[in-house]
């Protein structure tokens, strides 16, 4: 009798077409940019949509809703994302939410050493079962939100080290759960003490407002601010939703996060203090600064500030780029 999971999975085409997108590397926030899409289109492989099948029905398991579980049925956008990050022989890879291990196996293939956190303790035995003769994977099963990963990769970068293989910074590739997704952009991007690049299959729509949110959109936010102040944002590719099981209301996309260096950081005299300033002058998002930082300094001196800034004394915060914001920080909040 064939499993009833087969039911439910999404008609599988013989090919997919994957779009990607080329753009410039902002360093601030600008309000308009040419862009040149092109086209990939990739293969499928029949043994994903079996293979997937048949790793569920091993541990008796359908995907949970409650933890944002939708599985990768196209081994091609998997090797898209390791071919993405340049993965290399040697290089130390975490992985959030591995699943079934499709994304996994592609990483440890390529010859990375893989931290992989699985919350679900059930894909967490599959895993480790499925890569039980290779010692280049750990396997954490733990809340990535409350994950102390640190630890665990320095510990992996300083065996690398011992063996004489340079790997000064390790790197994320993940198929995340799109529930958590802002959630993990922000505990990862300020780790560029540990992380050279973040690349990420995300809900497309957040992918977008991630790196594209225009000036003067509704779109633009505080994390806009947070993500360019700690990295170099750049949408690679689109991922249609019939590639994942469960098939999800929305498309994904891959995003890259070349992460900046401490030193390389928006010249702030304190980046708390900085974010606090710009998380305040969105809670009014519609009302000009000088009303909605007043417990920061009076009107007129953030007036004054926003004129010494080149901006006029009316602005309102989705009118400043990251730019902006640094310098009006400096002007206004004393440390």
């Amino acid at each position: 009798m064939p499993s009833l999971l087969l039911y439910h999975l999404p008609p599988t085409p013989l090919s997919t077409t994957i779009k990607i997108r080329s753009h410039p590397k902002p360093s601030s926030l600008v309000q308009g940019s040419t862009r040149t899409p092109l086209c990939i289109t990739c293969a499928r492989s029949q043994d994903d949509y079996h293979a997937t099948l048949d790793a569920l029905n091993s541990k008796g398991r359908t995907p949970r809703k409650s933890l944002g579980q939708h599985y990768m049925l196209n081994s091609s956008i998997n090797e898209q994302l390791a071919d993405t990050a340049d993965i290399r022989d040697g290089d130390v890879i975490l992985e959030i939410g591995p699943g079934t291990g499709s994304l996994t196996n592609v990483l440890l293939d390529a010859g990375a050493t893989v931290l992989a956190i699985e919350k679900d303790a059930h894909m967490a035995a599959l895993v480790r079962e499925r890569f039980a003769d290779t010692d280049r994977l750990k396997v954490l099963q733990e809340d990535f939100m409350k994950c102390h990963i640190r630890p665990h990769l320095f510990s992996l970068l300083e065996s690398k080290k011992a063996m004489n293989k340079e790997s000064r910074y390790a790197k994320v590739v993940s198929n995340i759960p799109f529930n958590i997704s802002t959630d993990v952009v922000k505990i990862l991007l300020p780790m560029g003490d540990i992380f050279s690049e973040v690349v990420l299959l995300l809900q497309d729509e957040t992918a977008l407002r991630l790196v594209e949110a225009s000036l003067r959109t509704h779109e633009y936010r505080p994390i806009n601010i947070f993500v360019n102040f700690y990295s170099d944002p750049e949408y690679k590719f689109k991922v249609p939703r019939t590639n994942f099981f469960p098939q999800p209301n929305v498309d994904a996309a891959v995003v890259v996060f070349k992460l900046k260096q401490a030193v390389d950081y928006p010249p702030v005299s304190s980046i708390k203090s900085f974010f606090s300033m710009v998380n305040s002058a969105f809670n009014g998002k519609r009302k000009m600064l000088r009303r909605s930082l007043q417990h920061i300094c009076t009107s007129i001196e953030i007036e004054e500030a926003l004129r010494n800034v080149g901006l006029p004394a009316t602005s309102r915060p989705e009118e400043l780029t990251l730019d902006d914001f640094v310098r009006l920080h400096n002007l206004i909040v004393k440390t």
